[in-house]
C-alpha cells in the first residue's frame, strides 16, 4: 500500500486496506493527460455558473489542477487539512468497502481515466468523476458529515446475492469499456449480461435502497428549490455532457425526501429526473429517517430474515452485547425468534472485538442459541447477578436445567459465565443438550461436545458483515491490479505527438515545432481533434503561424462533417479555448 503521509489513511483497519493500489502515475499517458485537461476546461467553463459555489474553490483545495491528472500524494497534503484522505483503488470495489471507507472519511479515486472515446460520460468510475466530482465539496462541513453518515450506514445495510451479481456484471462491463483495444463484441456481450441481471434482481436489498439514496444525492444531486438549483452530485459534476443535459426542463426536478428510495437508477443511462434538496442538513434528515428501517437499528425477527435472505456473513447483537458474526441459516419458529443459527465458521464478538478463543476456529462448523426468557423469572438472564443466577438454580460446576418462555429447553451442566460490563453474555455447557419441547426437535446433543449459550432477550441490531472484521479476515475477491492497456504503434505515435504539444504548451519547445507535428497528425492521424484543438490554442495570436491556425481551423471545420458525433466536442473546446485564458481561483500547475 502507498504511504500517503496522511493519518486518515494511516488508521484505516487492515481488512480495507487490501483495495488499496499504487497509483502508477506513469501509466498515464499524454492523451491521458489530455483529456483530463479537456474535461476540467470545460467543466471550470460550465460549471463556474451552474454547480453549488463551493465547487470551483474546493477544486483548489482538494488540490487540482487544470493541466495535470492529480498526484494522490498532493490530493492527501490538501484534504487532511480538513480531515479527509484519499487513496487508489481498482475501480469498483464491493458496495460495503466503499461505503465503509467513507465512513473512515477517506475518498476512494479510481486509479484509471476514461479513454477519449468516452470523454463526456462513462459509467465506471474514473480519476476524473472521483477526484474533481467528489472532492470539491467535501471542504462543506455539513456535506461532509452526510458523507460519512452515508458511509456509516452503508457499512452496516445488509445487501444480497443478486446485488454482489449486480456488481460483478457492472465491472466487468466498465473495465471492457475503459480497456483500449476490446473487441465491440465483448462488450455488447457484457451489456447483455447486465441487462438480464437487471430485469431480475427482485425485491430490492438495505444495500441496493441505500444506493438509490446515494446516486440521487451525492452522484446526481441538486440543490436549491425547484426554480433555482446549483449542480452538487459527482456524477453530474464530473460529466460534460449530462451537467448540460440535466438542467434542462424536460429532465423533470423533484424535491428531495425519502421518496426517492423508491426510484431506480440505470447508470448506463441518462437520468429521467432529479431530485433537489433544499440544502445539506436535509440530506442528513432524510437518511437518518431510512436508516430507522435497517437491520442494525430494528433488529428482531425480520434483521434476522434478512440475514438468512442475504447469505453472507452476518452479525446479530444480542440485548446484552454479545456479536454473533456468521452465516445465518433457516431457524425453529423464526418469525418469533426463538433460536438463531448460522452454518460454517462463527465468531463471536463484544463492542466489535472478537472474544479471545471465541473466533473461527473454534466455532467452525456453526453456532446456534436461544433468544429470550426464562419462564420462573421476569428479569432478562443478561441483567441477573450471580447471586440471582444460583436462585435460578445456575451455578458453576453444577448440573441445570433453562426452561424458556418459547419452549425451548438447555440442560447440562454449567461451566464458566462470562460478563461483560456487569452483564452476562454467554454461559458455557458441557453434557448439554438443547431442544424444542413442543416437538420434540433436539438442537444439539451432549456428543457434539462443549455448548456456548449466548445470553440476551432479544436482537438488537443486525448487520452486514463480521463484528470484529480484521480477526474475521474478510478477504476481496478483486484482482490486485487492472490490466494494462496494451497500444498499437500508431497510438504510440499519438502518444509522442501529443506529449510535443504539451513540451510545447510549457515553455519546453518552440512553438515553430507545432507545424512538424501538426503535418503528422494530418497524415497519419486524419480523425483526431483533441491534439488539433490544443495546436489551436497554442497558435492563437502568434501572426507567423497564422497559416498554420487556418489549416487546423479548416481541418476542424471539415472533421466536424466526416464525423459529426464529434461536432459538440469540437464546438465546446473550440468556444472554451476562446473564453478561458486565465483560471482564477484554479492553479493550473501543482
Amino acid at each position: 500500500m502507498n504511504n500517503y503521509n496522511n493519518v486518515i489513511i494511516d488508521r484505516l483497519p487492515r481488512h480495507l486496506r487490501q483495495y488499496i493500489v499504487p497509483q502508477h502515475y506513469h501509466h498515464y499517458t499524454p492523451v491521458d493527460h489530455a483529456v483530463w485537461r479537456y474535461v476540467m476546461r470545460q467543466n471550470y467553463n460550465y460549471l463556474k455558473d451552474v454547480a453549488y459555489y463551493p465547487y470551483i474553490p474546493g477544486l483548489k483545495k482538494a488540490g487540482l489542477t487544470i493541466e495535470h491528472i492529480p498526484d494522490l500524494q498532493t490530493m492527501n497534503d490538501h484534504l487532511k487539512q480538513i480531515g479527509w484522505g484519499a487513496v487508489t483503488v481498482n475501480g469498483f470495489i464491493p458496495s460495503q468497502a466503499f461505503m465503509e471507507f467513507q465512513a473512515y472519511r477517506v475518498l476512494i479515486i479510481a486509479a484509471d481515466i476514461r479513454q477519449i472515446e468516452h470523454i463526456e460520460y462513462t459509467p465506471a468510475p474514473d480519476i476524473i468523476h472521483e477526484s474533481a466530482g467528489h472532492a470539491p465539496i467535501i471542504g462543506e462541513p455539513e456535506y461532509a458529515r452526510y458523507l460519512q453518515f452515508t458511509g456509516e450506514v452503508g457499512t452496516k445495510a445488509m445487501s444480497s446475492k443478486k446485488d454482489h451479481e449486480l456488481f460483478e456484471a457492472i465491472r466487468k462491463l466498465a473495465v471492457l469499456k475503459e480497456l483500449a483495444g476490446t473487441g465491440a463484441d465483448l462488450i455488447k456481450q457484457a451489456e447483455e449480461e447486465l441487462l438480464h441481471i437487471q430485469a431480475n434482481m427482485g425485491q430490492p436489498s438495505e444495500m441496493a435502497l441505500l444506493a438509490r439514496l446515494h446516486w440521487w444525492t451525492v452522484e446526481y444531486g441538486l440543490i436549491g428549490d425547484l426554480d433555482h438549483y446549483k449542480i452538487y452530485g459527482a456524477g453530474l459534476l464530473s460529466s460534460i455532457g449530462e451537467s448540460v443535459t440535466c438542467m434542462k426542463p424536460d429532465v423533470k426536478k423533484i424535491i428531495y425526501t425519502l421518496d426517492a428510495v423508491n426510484y431506480a437508477y440505470d447508470i448506463t443511462q441518462p437520468q429521467p429526473q432529479l431530485f433537489v434538496t433544499p440544502n445539506f442538513e436535509n440530506l442528513v434528515t432524510v437518511l437518518d429517517e431510512f436508516a430507522d428501517s435497517l437491520s442494525y437499528r430494528t433488529g428482531g425477527a425480520l434483521g434476522l430474515r434478512r440475514a438468512i435472505e442475504c447469505g453472507m456473513t452476518c452479525t446479530a447483537v444480542y440485548s446484552s452485547g454479545l456479536q454473533v458474526s456468521g452465516v445465518f441459516v433457516g431457524n425453529r419458529k423464526e418469525e418469533h425468534l426463538a433460536y438463531i443459527q448460522t452454518k460454517g465458521a462463527t465468531a463471536l464478538a463484544v463492542d466489535n472485538k472478537e472474544l479471545e478463543g471465541y473466533g473461527k476456529a473454534y466455532h467452525k462448523a456453526g453456532f446456534g442459541s436461544p433468544v429470550g426468557k426464562l419462564i420462573n423469572t421476569d428479569k432478562p438472564i443478561e441483567t441477573c447477578t450471580i447471586s440471582d443466577l444460583k436462585s435460578l438454580g445456575i451455578e458453576e460446576g453444577q448440573p441445570a436445567v433453562l426452561h424458556f418462555t418459547n419452549g425451548l429447553e438447555v440442560k447440562g451442566v454449567v461451566g464458566d459465565i462470562l460478563l461483560n460490563n456487569d452483564k452476562i453474555i454467554l454461559i458455557r455447557f458441557t453434557e448439554c443438550e438443547v431442544k424444542d419441547t413442543a416437538t420434540g426437535q433436539v438442537l444439539f446433543e451432549p456428543t457434539w461436545g462443549r455448548y456456548d449459550m449466548a445470553v440476551g432477550e432479544k436482537i438488537i441490531s443486525v448487520f452486514a458483515g463480521a463484528a470484529d472484521k480484521d480477526a474475521f479476515e474478510q478477504v476481496t475477491l478483486l484482482p490486485k491490479e487492472m490490466p494494462v492497456s496494451s497500444y498499437s504503434d500508431e497510438q504510440l505515435t499519438l502518444h509522442q505527438l501529443y506529449q510535443q504539444v504539451r513540451n510545447i504548451r510549457e515553455g519546453n519547445a518552440m512553438k515553430s515545432d507545432l507545424v512538424n507535428v501538426w503535418a503528422k497528425i494530418k497524415a497519419n492521424h486524419p480523425h483526431d481533434w483533441l491534439c488539433a484543438i490544443e495546436i489551436l490554442e497554442l497558435v492563437q495570436d502568434q501572426p507567423l503561424l497564422d497559416d498554420l491556425r487556418f489549416e487546423v481551423e479548416d481541418y476542424l471545420q471539415q472533421l466536424k462533417t466526416v464525423k459529426p458525433e464529434l461536432a459538440k466536442l469540437i464546438n465546446d473546446g473550440l468556444n472554451t479555448m476562446n473564453q478561458i485564458s486565465i483560471l482564477p481561483g484554479v492553479h493550473t500547475e501543482l
